[in-house]
């Protein structure tokens, strides 16, 4: 268990449209599912009633995009409200979200922009982590990116930024280890050092997802299954770092849920 008490959950999926239908019906054997924030915090309460009926059976985990933790807009406390009253609504095991911005000056992108990785920054980010965290009453969770760029500002490695985060925050990480993989070929460092900084104690959660790899480059899709290199990156993961909450992360061309179970099911094999 790490140190915010947040147990290991098993092995997870991303809770999808396409499956309603069939979780409802089957309740398939998934020890918990994960679901996307921004899809339930302004639906009609039909949903809410939905994530009820789903919660009989299985926990859930909220991820959301648009809490926006590195820009420097100030805090959205109402969408925050939002957050809250889902999370309680559900009874939510906890909260993550991404380390990045999606937006200036009161215009959102919809997308999950990178942060220059320095002290300047890494003191900015603690702060609202923070507030954010009083305001939830509860410790967040933050996703590492992929990125396809590095800034002339940043002066330290992610990982040693993610570390230090962490720490001086006091929150969770979610580590996507897809994202490690796919920055890690992007910018030409070592995925397993990357692990090795990361403390254990702070790893909440792991994500495992597919990508698209160009040759030169590998776009983050999660669109597809995962390669062999992550498959080993998480053998790796779970033998430092011990058995965390993992789930697979299939967010596109979203297939038949038997192909969804059969990826978690790999992940099962290596923690047996």
């Amino acid at each position: 268990m790490n140190k915010f008490g947040y147990k290991n959950l098993g092995f997870g999926l991303g809770l999808r449209a396409d499956h309603y239908e069939h979780v409802l019906e089957n309740k398939p054997a998934i020890d918990w599912f994960e679901i996307i924030t921004e899809n339930y915090i302004e639906t009609h309460k039909g949903y809410w009633e939905f994530l009820s009926e789903i919660r009989k059976t299985y926990p859930l985990v909220m991820h959301g995009v648009s809490l926006s933790i590195g820009g420097t807009d100030e805090i959205n406390f109402d969408y925050l409200k939002k957050v809250k009253a889902l999370a309680t609504h559900i009874s939510a095991e906890w909260v993550s979200d991404h380390l990045c911005f999606t937006g200036a000056g009161g215009h959102n992108t919809h997308d999950l922009l990178p942060v220059p990785y320095n002290n300047e920054i890494l003191h900015h980010i603690v702060e609202r982590i923070k507030n954010v965290q009083d305001f939830l009453g509860r410790k967040i969770l933050l996703e590492n990116p992929s990125s396809y760029l590095e800034f002339n500002s940043s002066n330290m490695p992610e990982d040693e930024f993610m570390a230090e985060l962490a720490v001086k925050a006091d929150c969770g990480l979610l580590l996507d280890l897809n994202n490690i993989h796919v920055s890690s070929f992007n910018h030409n460092f070592s995925a397993e050092k990357y692990i090795d900084t990361i403390p254990a104690k702070h790893i909440c959660q792991i994500h495992l997802a597919g990508h698209l790899n160009k040759g030169d480059i590998i776009i983050d899709t999660h669109d597809n299954h995962v390669i062999d290199e992550v498959w080993k990156l998480y053998k790796y993961t779970i033998s430092t770092k011990g058995k965390i909450s993992t789930m697979v992360e299939w967010d596109d061309k979203i297939p038949e849920f038997n192909i969804l179970e059969a990826e978690i099911n790999k992940a099962k094999k290596f923690c047996e």
